[in-house]
């Protein structure tokens, strides 16, 4: 299967679906029962809306791609593989969903031989749509975006979020956190990994950090901070952020300093 040839199109179209798919979790929201919830684990929970929401985006991405293949967080679809993935997390935030809070997203990326060319994240409660696609700019509701200039680590305003599923490094993971907050002007956790990483690539936060992390919660917004003129690597300093489960994605500048502290807590 061939890489699309007019991707600026095809990113439009997603940004619509997203919108469209995006109205109806804002309507559900409303109807949300405690009874409707369901946990997969430890603080990690799913709706009848994630999985509706899911099962609407692949339709609809289905008839814009056919023949293109799935790697989605709720599985209602058949994890296929192919040269054209799209990598779907249609509520990144859950928590915050089912709680009301204002701060959940639908994560869409396209990526083709392994490598993204495609990213989509809306913000669903406040009508943000962030994109960009391959050697194009990055975007907020059609408007150019880029990352901050601020260089120091001591100037920066980070965000981060605190791992459920790997519980034997979260220790360090919390003297990394006081470290932080120490040397910065703030250290945020907003509940919604899709979110941090747009919120780095408009400039908002400076840099965002995490582990344990999937490839629906980073792939969309990892490429749209790239896009935007930012860094984003593993703790290693590598390019296996997307399936590494370690992230650090950052406006460049300040990247190799806050880089050198997670290290000194949280060295493999």
């Amino acid at each position: 299967m061939e890489k699309p040839v007019d991707l600026q199109h095809l990113c439009e179209e997603v940004c619509r679906i997203s919108r469209e798919v995006g109205k109806f979790i804002l309507l559900e929201q409303k109807r949300l029962s405690d009874q409707s919830i369901e946990s997969k684990g430890l603080n990690d929970f799913v709706t009848y809306v994630d999985k509706a929401a899911e099962t609407l985006l692949v339709s609809e991405l289905q008839a814009l791609l056919p023949g293109s293949g799935f790697l989605t967080e709720e599985k209602t679809v058949a994890q296929q593989e192919a040269e054209l993935v799209w990598i779907i997390d249609p509520i990144d935030g859950t928590t915050n969903f089912i709680h009301g809070l204002p701060l959940f997203s639908i994560s869409i990326a396209l990526a083709f031989r392994g490598k993204t060319i495609l990213g989509v994240v809306h913000e669903v409660s406040r009508d943000e749509c962030f994109s960009a696609i391959e050697g194009g700019r990055a975007m907020l509701n059609g408007k150019v975006i880029q990352v901050s200039e601020r260089s120091k680590l001591s100037d920066s305003l980070l965000v981060t979020g605190f791992p459920y599923k790997d519980e034997g490094r979260l220790e360090a993971w919390m003297q990394l956190f006081i470290t932080l907050l120490r040397k910065s002007h703030g250290v945020r956790r907003l509940g919604s990994a899709a979110i941090d990483l747009v919120y780095v690539a408009c400039g908002r936060f400076e840099a965002f950090y995490e582990y344990g992390l999937s490839p629906w919660d980073v792939a969309a917004g990892a490429f749209i901070v790239e896009q935007a003129g930012g860094l984003v690597t593993d703790y290693q300093g590598g390019p296996n952020f997307v399936y590494g489960k370690e992230l650090l994605a950052g406006n460049g500048r300040m990247n190799e300093e806050l880089r050198g502290v997670i290290l000194e807590h949280f060295a493999r």
